[in-house]
């Protein structure tokens, strides 16, 4: 991928409001194995359009504002 494709990556994901699996590894720079195993744990909210699975964008947002206040209150 490009330089600008990746830089533009988040602001054209931004506009969406559910992420495909493969949209929501490459927003979050994971595997989509990965995003799997959060869904799994309970860590990623998915939720079901039929028999697709969608990420919701605030869910994204979410996780990643609780991986930091998690780190931060590790110190």
């Amino acid at each position: 991928m490009a330089i600008q494709e990746e830089l533009d990556l988040w602001g054209s994901q931004r506009e969406r409001i559910l992420l495909t699996i493969k949209q929501t590894a490459q927003v979050l720079s994971l595997s989509r194995s990965t995003v799997y195993e959060l869904i799994r744990d309970g860590l990623l909210e998915v939720v079901h359009v039929g028999r697709s699975a969608r990420v919701p964008m605030d869910a994204v947002i979410a996780f990643v504002t609780k991986l930091r206040v998690d780190r931060g209150n590790l110190t």
